[in-house]
């Protein structure tokens, strides 16, 4: 589990507790349940990330919701529902060269216009051969976005980068010189799962 989560997890443990020793044991369930739940949603599973070059994976675990051609790239939305894993993974190996904070509404996550109007965390990789721009946006579940990364550092392809609490989207814009490597409906599994190919 990631450390952001043990408040989360913690508190209504505190509860469980305090209703338990007052034999309160249907408060005591609820909050026992609350705590599980908290567990799961902040878990932090091991990824098999691929050793293939020149590609670049999913950095969220999720639904395609959008794939699109757009005139300054590729781009290949994620929406990631309440029970999926929130942690952001890096799509490509590469140096940090910006981080943008946006702020903005939580609106559905699934809206067209979520990616401008949304609140939102924007941070561009530059590798070896292609920069890829990859956008934390919150939903109406979701209520922080959390970037562990600044400007300057270097990342490797499918290490942890961040995290977005109770449901969001992730969208990446690539270069458009890739190969999308899935198509809208299927699920994917950030660090894990190829999302494009840069084309030789």
């Amino acid at each position: 589990m990631v450390k952001e989560g043990i408040p989360f997890v913690l508190f209504p443990v505190i509860i469980a507790a305090i209703f338990a020793f007052f034999h309160i044991w249907i408060g005591a369930a609820a909050f026992a349940a609350l705590a599980l739940f908290m567990a799961y949603f902040f878990r932090d599973p091991k990824r098999s990330v691929p050793t293939e070059a020149n590609i670049i994976v999913s950095a969220a675990d999720g639904k395609v919701t959008s794939i699109e051609e757009r005139k300054d790239g590729k781009f290949v939305s994620v929406f990631l529902s309440p029970v999926d894993v929130h942690i952001n993974r890096a799509p490509i190996a590469g140096r940090v060269v910006k981080v943008e904070r946006f702020q903005g509404k939580k609106a559905p996550a699934t809206s067209n216009q979520a990616s401008q109007t949304n609140e939102r965390n924007a941070i561009t990789i530059k590798g070896e051969k292609m920069t890829v721009v990859c956008t934390q946006i919150v939903g109406i579940l979701a209520r922080r976005i959390v970037c562990w990364r600044s400007a300057g550092e270097s990342v490797e392809l499918g290490e942890k980068y961040g995290l977005i609490k109770f449901g969001s989207r992730t969208d990446l814009l690539m270069p458009k010189a890739v190969e999308i490597a899935v198509k809208i409906g299927d699920r994917v599994v950030g660090g894990e799962t190829i999302i494009a190919r840069l084309k030789d």
